[in-house]
């Protein structure tokens, strides 16, 4: 079969043949792979650099899909580590890794929506203890995962989402996708914007994110009330230097969000009400599809921040 393959880390994968894969227990399926999305933890596994890369080479990146099993059915499946990747003709899936898509669903806009919109989805359904009518601050609300943020926010009920990120253009555009505030992060403004938020979705980290809650934690009108703050993802590096005082001084909680903090069987459980929103077009996400052969030039290539490239073999 024909695949994009990575031979060294750092380097775009190759489209090239690969051996076909084979389904080595009754628990495993092979499926024909309809789309399957380039996200940034794809990105980071192919260059040996995330957390929940196997560290083998040859390797077929590829985290996430939609395909068509021996069955029949339709399927949107994530695959573990050491699995075959999703950008091929073929994978073998573990079924209790997927989940059925309704027969209309789009695999496209399915491939390309389900991994931005489940680090929000699984953060608020999973890691805090989000109640409708709770206030929530997205630091690097400009991605394309930041925006499915916003639009997560408020589909669960959120009174207020302060949307915070560095493309002004980009901000300009989240109050249409139900930003109630805008506000570029380093803005003096921003503590006393966000003193009140109960839930804090953190797509940024790093330095960057200890200066954000510094000037929420000292602005806040209440120190007692509960503030979650949810590590989902590093773009502002991977260390965050907290000083202890942020611990004492007020009633926080820092947890973080991902496949281990969160559970194979919770994950599982909430995805099919995501992928029966993102069929629905509750969500908004700009998608552009391209053939598979197309990797390399699409892999090296500089897209849009809010664009999500989607193979189709």
């Amino acid at each position: 079969m024909k695949a994009a393959v990575i031979t060294s880390f750092g380097q775009p994968p190759h489209y090239s043949d690969y051996a076909d894969p084979v389904p080595q227990g009754p628990g495993e399926m092979l499926v024909e792979v309809l789309a399957a999305g380039l996200h940034h933890v794809t990105r980071g596994q192919a260059s040996g650099a995330h957390y929940s890369g196997s560290g083998g080479l040859p390797l077929v990146p590829g985290v996430d899909g939609v395909g068509r099993g021996t069955d029949g059915k339709l399927r949107y499946f994530v695959q573990s580590p050491g699995q075959i990747g999703t950008m091929a003709d073929r994978t073998v899936i573990e079924l209790d890794h997927s989940i059925e898509l309704p027969i209309d669903s789009d695999p496209a806009t399915i491939a390309g929506a389900m991994n931005p919109a489940m680090a929000s989805w699984l953060a608020m359904r999973c890691r805090a203890p989000f109640q409708k009518g709770q206030k929530v601050l997205i630091l690097g609300a400009t991605g394309s995962s930041g925006s499915m943020a916003v639009q997560i926010a408020r589909h669960l009920g959120a009174s207020r989402v302060i949307a915070a990120g560095r493309d002004e253009e980009r901000l300009a555009k989240l109050p249409a996708l139900g930003a109630t505030e805008i506000v570029t992060l380093g803005d003096a403004g921003l503590g006393a914007l966000a003193r009140d938020v109960d839930v804090v979705l953190d797509l940024v980290w790093g330095e960057s994110a200890v200066r954000v809650m510094e000037t929420v934690l000292k602005q806040r009108t209440d120190r007692s009330l509960p503030i979650t703050w949810i590590h989902i993802g590093s773009m502002g590096g991977e260390v965050a230097a907290i000083p202890g005082a942020f611990l004492r001084s007020a009633k926080l909680q820092i947890v973080g969000s991902g496949y281990g903090s969160v559970s194979g069987r919770e994950i599982l459980m909430a995805l099919p009400a995501l992928a029966k929103e993102i069929a629905r077009g509750t969500f908004r996400i700009d998608v552009k599809a391209m053939p598979l052969r197309n990797v390399e030039q699409a892999w090296s290539g500089v897209a849009s921040t809010n664009e999500r490239i989607v193979f189709t073999p």
